[in-house]
């Protein structure tokens, strides 16, 4: 049998934002947003900082802790630690599988905005029903699609050190410049409508910020409580597989510690200056109605609001749908790595074997979802009361069902089975002061769970 050789970081720096391109993704660019409108403002930015500084951190810090320290990826990580709990990374790997299947779909759309706007045509997208006619064409989706999975299976094809790694150092110092480029010129911003009412973006910047109380019930708190958790979910790519595949690659002379408080950092920050980029803008030109497009927000309400900035409007719009276009590439190729990375154990089969099949299988399973808008549409009503089509199912059950499931049952094998000492054991190699140990993995926790 052949050998094959393990691709790896060639650094801190290069692991830090191959992670951080993973987890800033459509996630925080796209759902966040809408998910801070629709949930309080200020109340939802709160319970999903809590949830990250707490929550968050140690479930990202065990994914890539089990990854470095068995060196393997999340199908085969588990099953190596106690055999018993195969079945775990198992699980995991369904999530990438799901995910996979409809996250193309929309970078195909953002792909589909940022050459209209390329183009010169971003007026048109502003028009009504323009998004709905485009993903009800039985061609135009599956084509912008089938370019974006392209790009990234030949950015997977190549290897994480040759591929992700140096996509990841170009693309992430870019996708930040513009982020805050935009967000500051949101700002300001300011509108008169018919009706005389002026709004600027320092208004919209309070929608976005200042907490909303009135009317909150225990109901609707365990509500925002409950969408701030699977937004963590998905946009820190923990409780997937993703990170623990990452982690392998991570060498052992690189401070963990320090590298997972840099993508936590990066990653929350960039979800902040987002939604500091789009609230106040969608605020300004529509007001709190236009902030009600929920999913939609983003290729609906948007291009209506630079086609109302005038001569700029096509030059922003142009920068957002080429900035949200990084973002989604550097998660689908985190995506795809870790299918590739798992599938290359299971069939013992090279990268560019398993990278050409996992292209094969995402197109097949994109095209489905493309046509689930039209050919193939129906609606079902989801547990949540949502009425979707065929990508909201896969969403639903990798995002709300799959995610929180694979969280708690990690959270019991790291707890009582392999005890959190193994984890802090690997943070705190060659010496390394693992900070926040204390407020993470509470001693009297760790002297019980380990007796």
């Amino acid at each position: 049998m052949e050998v094959k050789k393990k691709h790896g970081f060639t650094g801190s720096i290069g692991f830090v934002l191959a992670a951080a391109g993973s987890a800033v993704g459509v996630g925080n660019i796209w759902r966040f947003p809408y998910l801070v409108a629709r949930d309080g403002g200020g109340l939802f930015i709160l319970v999903y900082l809590v949830l990250v500084l707490t929550f968050g951190f140690v479930l990202l810090t065990t994914d890539i802790a089990i990854g470095r320290k068995t060196g393997k990826n999340a199908w085969d990580a588990f099953q190596s630690i106690v055999p018993k709990w195969g079945f775990l990374g198992k699980l995991t790997f369904l999530v990438p599988t799901l995910i996979m299947t409809y996250y193309c779909v929309i970078g195909g759309w953002i792909l589909k905005y940022a050459f209209v706007f390329l183009s010169g045509q971003g007026q048109i997208a502003a028009n009504d029903g323009y998004f709905t006619q485009f993903i009800q064409n039985p061609i135009s989706p599956i084509f912008f699609m089938l370019v974006f999975l392209i790009i990234t299976s030949i950015i997977v094809y190549k290897g994480v050190e040759k591929g992700v790694e140096k996509f990841s150092r170009y693309v992430m110092p870019i996708l930040l410049v513009i982020i805050v480029g935009i967000a500051l010129y949101s700002l300001t911003l300011s509108y008169t409508d018919a009706s005389g009412v002026t709004r600027t973006g320092i208004q919209g910047l309070a929608v976005y910020l200042i907490p909303q109380f009135e009317g909150l019930t225990i109901s609707k708190f365990l509500n925002i409580v409950l969408d701030a958790m699977s937004q963590l979910f998905f946009s820190l790519s923990v409780s997937m597989g993703i990170m623990i595949t990452y982690g392998s690659y991570v060498k052992k002379d690189v401070n963990l510690n320090k590298s997972i408080a840099q993508i936590e950092f990066f990653d929350t920050s960039v979800a902040l200056i987002a939604g500091a980029m789009i609230i106040p803008s969608v605020f300004v030109f529509t007001g709190i109605d236009g902030m009600a497009q929920g999913p939609s927000l983003m290729f609906v309400s948007l291009p209506k609001v630079f086609a109302s900035m005038g001569i700029a409007g096509p030059i922003v719009g142009l920068l957002f749908f080429v900035m949200i276009l990084f973002a989604a590439f550097t998660s689908s190729v985190s995506i795809m790595e870790t299918l590739v990375a798992n599938c290359m154990n299971i069939f013992d089969k090279n990268r560019k074997q398993m990278s050409l099949v996992i292209c094969l299988y995402s197109l097949v399973a994109a095209i489905i979802i493309c046509l689930g808008y039209n050919v193939f549409y129906f609606e079902c009503t989801l547990p949540n009361g949502v009425v979707g089509q065929l990508l909201d199912i896969a969403d639903y059950i990798s995002n709300s069902f799959l995610m929180p499931l694979i969280s708690f049952l990690t959270a019991i094998f790291i707890g009582y089975i392999v005890k959190p000492q193994w984890i802090i054991e690997e943070i705190e190699q060659d010496g390394v002061k693992f900070k926040r140990k204390k407020s993470s993995f509470p001693p009297k926790r760790v002297n019980e769970f380990n007796k």
